[in-house]
């Protein structure tokens, strides 16, 4: 016979086990609660993840953390002894056990940029690995999380560094690439913003959807960059870095991750006045980079924002600020731009009374300069200083002066001949290695006689004259028989 207390005891086990789980269930949420406001962990459930994330995330519960930790101690092993590949497979399913951990999709992203890409001489297949780290990073990390600052620094790096720099072997390949899938996206390195932003036909909605979903790009922010730091050329990676750094200061909430964002801008800011303008070979479609003389004033703003707000780093801005300057004025200076060079010589003078006295003139600093940029080995500045001597060279011959442009031109062969005698036969060689003389001649007249952004009609004329190339042809009219000279051209040599 079954006693009344054997009867009861089951149901209450029962109801004892279902008040546990309410109490257990309150007190989740409110631990849950308390470890996302104190920032010590996720707790929010993962949107549109794919199954295996959503298994691994939910099903596994806290064993995730437990497995992560030992995958991630296999993956160090296998980083210290170069096992690159490897640890590719192993990042991968760390991240889909815990995809909040920015600190494994950082480190992937480098390994498949840096560590893994190198193993290949093929520059295709460089890229291949560098656009894989790119595309974790922005694709994936951000997309599950997108409040994280350190990611959009990340991200902006590989674009700053990785892509931009001119430190591995094939960075002209990576920019040819890159610029080359911006020109088809964009239209040029200017893209109509509006057209992206209010897309009214299919050619330019297709377009605008491709620059969302394909590239996470939004066009009014990018718009709102050009506008704070551009005039900016949107094929370039210095610019790409510049958005995705400004879309990670809008995230930050810190000021120190304020602070290393704003770095990557001043940085990005310098390299695109220095090489931040692109001019295409009409012949292979290939990209050469020039200065970008127009944005000197907001590289100049950058950095004053900069060291108003960093106190800690400000003379060491200070230093970098006065370098821009410096730069600035001399490539004004050799791009016949005297009076912006003025301008921006008198600013250095109020910054830097101690390095640069009051009675300095433009000529005298701009001598002194070309002799210490003679013996330079920077490939960027090196040409920056040829295309604004040539620029000088041909403005003179435009104006009859035969024997200072006969100077300059000698000037330029010099520079050019020096630069590349010390590279020659060196590891460089390929990777900082100058164009050919002839070919910095020939865009540079071609840009002087560009009927939109060239010389006034009446000094392109008379440049036409000296070195002896045609008028263009009219639109519509018949080609004509070109008229025999007296002589060969007035080009300088």
């Amino acid at each position: 016979m079954i006693s009344p207390r054997s009867r009861l005891y089951k149901p209450m086990l029962v109801v004892l086990a279902a008040a546990l789980l309410v109490g257990a269930s309150r007190t989740q949420r409110l631990l849950n609660r308390s470890r996302a406001a104190l920032g010590f962990t996720r707790v929010s459930p993962l949107k549109n993840a794919p199954p295996m994330l959503v298994l691994t995330t939910v099903v596994l519960g806290g064993f995730r953390g437990l497995i992560a930790n030992a995958l991630w101690v296999r993956a160090m092993e296998m980083q210290d002894k170069d096992k690159f590949f490897d640890m590719v497979q192993l990042a991968d399913w760390i991240t889909k056990l815990q995809p909040h951990i920015n600190t494994v999709w950082i480190v992937q992203a480098w390994n498949m940029s840096y560590n893994i890409s190198i193993k290949f001489s093929d520059p295709q297949d460089r890229w291949m690995w560098v656009r894989r780290g790119i595309e974790l990073l922005r694709d994936q990390a951000l997309y599950y999380n997108p409040h994280e600052v350190l990611l959009y620094r990340e991200l902006a790096w590989h674009f700053q560094h990785k892509m931009g720099h001119n430190l591995d072997d094939a960075h002209l390949y990576f920019k040819n690439v890159w610029a080359t899938e911006m020109q088809a996206l964009l239209g040029g390195g200017r893209p109509n913003f509006e057209e992206l932003i209010h897309p009214a036909t299919d050619e330019a909605k297709g377009r605008a959807q491709r620059l969302r979903e394909t590239y996470k790009m939004d066009p009014l922010k990018m718009k709102a960059a050009d506008d704070r730091y551009g005039p900016l050329d949107w094929r370039l990676p210095e610019t790409h870095a510049i958005y995705w750094a400004t879309m990670g200061r809008e995230m930050a909430k810190k000021k120190e991750d304020l602070i290393t964002l704003r770095r990557v801008i001043y940085q990005s800011m310098q390299w695109a006045f220095r090489r931040g303008r692109l001019i295409e070979n009409p012949i292979d479609k290939s990209y050469r980079f020039d200065t970008n003389l127009d944005i000197v004033s907001k590289v100049n703003a950058t950095y004053e924002e900069m060291m108003a707000e960093d106190a800690e780093m400000r003379d060491h801005i200070g230093i970098a600020h006065k370098n821009f300057l410096l730069d600035a004025v001399y490539f004004l200076y050799t791009h016949n731009r005297m009076r912006e060079a003025n301008e921006w010589l008198k600013v250095i003078k109020e910054k830097y009374p101690k390095d640069y006295p009051v009675e300095m003139d433009l000529d005298g600093y701009a001598l002194r300069r070309v002799g210490e940029d003679s013996g330079e080995t920077d490939v960027d500045r090196t040409t920056a200083n040829l295309t604004g001597i040539l620029t000088d060279m041909y403005l003179n011959l435009a104006l009859g002066d035969d024997d200072q442009a006969t100077a300059l031109g000698l000037l330029a062969r010099n520079i050019w001949s020096r630069y590349q005698s010390k590279i020659t036969g060196g590891p460089s060689e390929k990777r900082v290695s100058l164009a050919p003389l002839d070919k910095l001649r020939s865009e540079v007249l071609d840009r002087l006689l560009d009927a939109e952004r060239g010389l006034t009609p009446v000094l392109a004329a008379q440049l036409r004259t000296a070195t002896g190339r045609p008028a263009p042809t009219p639109t519509n009219a018949p080609p004509t028989t070109p008229a025999t000279t007296n002589g060969p051209p007035r080009a300088a040599k």
